[in-house]
């Protein structure tokens, strides 16, 4: 009888026991992913932009808390928390989806998850038309592929890629760190489209535009007389023509703005 009970006592007790190691492991939090500095993912492998850099690419593109900004290609999400924490809405597209889970998890620590948010996606298939700023660290061919859509956005959105250009669009703004590699930083801002012939009160304004950079001739009866040092910086246009300084805003089909000549200051309008 003693002996019964004894085996039984200690059958109950190992039941016990492996209960609770099972409970025990299930509760056990799965380790959390790691990343791989040159990592394989879906067009680049993944390189971490180095936070200096990464606070220098906002700095250019004046980030507050009136922007949206987009990073396409987030990884880890620092530049989105570095920018949510600056007050900004931010948004990270990254195609792995550990990476996401990383991510979301490192904005709650920051105690960011308010502004900052993550999505799976594929950066060549997503809507950019919210974004007032957006980051890059792709390789160049990449930044080619999407310059198409970001070159649509409304002018002035602001565009900061680490070491990376867009070919022969030439950056509006350059960055060197000084350190040994991904040290660079360049920001585009999106040029308003002024290509065409504008109506003047005077004449006519013909402009040939390549990105941020304007060309062309202002017509002033029989006169035509060409633009020198002609550029756009987002919706800001500039030029010289005839000995007058130019400056006005493009809205659309509008452009209205101020021409100074031998100190004289008056407003100006052009229409297409």
């Amino acid at each position: 009888m003693t002996t019964a009970w004894h085996c039984a006592g200690r059958s109950l007790a190992t039941l016990i026991f492996s209960a609770i190691a099972v409970c025990a492991f299930a509760q056990t939090p799965e380790a959390e992913y790691k990343p791989e500095v040159g990592q394989s993912g879906k067009d680049v492998v993944w390189v971490p932009s180095p936070q200096e850099l990464v606070d220098r690419m906002l700095d250019m593109a004046k980030v507050t808390s009136r922007d949206f900004v987009m990073d396409l290609g987030s990884g880890d999400g620092r530049t989105v928390i570095t920018a949510a924490k600056r007050g900004a809405r931010a948004l990270g597209v990254e195609y792995n989806p550990d990476m996401v889970a990383l991510s979301r998890g490192n904005a709650a620590r920051a105690g960011v998850s308010d502004k900052a948010s993550f999505v799976e996606a594929d950066i060549f298939k997503s809507d950019l038309s919210r974004a007032t700023v957006i980051t890059l660290f792709l390789l160049t061919e990449l930044n080619l592929k999407l310059r198409p859509a970001i070159l649509s956005l409304k002018p002035g959105t602001r565009v900061v890629s680490n070491t990376f250009r867009m070919g022969e669009w030439e950056p509006d703004e350059t960055a060197e760190l000084g350190c040994d590699s991904y040290c660079t930083a360049y920001l585009w801002i999106v040029p308003a489209r002024v290509e065409g012939r504008w109506k003047t009160p005077q004449g006519e304004l013909t402009l040939k535009q390549e990105f941020q950079k304007i060309s062309g001739t202002l017509k002033s009866g029989n006169v035509a007389a060409p633009i020198s040092r002609g550029g756009l910086r987002g919706d800001q246009i500039s030029f010289l023509a005839a000995g007058a300084e130019y400056r006005g805003r493009v809205n659309g089909n509008t452009i209205e703005g101020t021409v100074k000549t031998a100190g004289k200051s008056d407003g100006w309008k052009a229409t297409r």
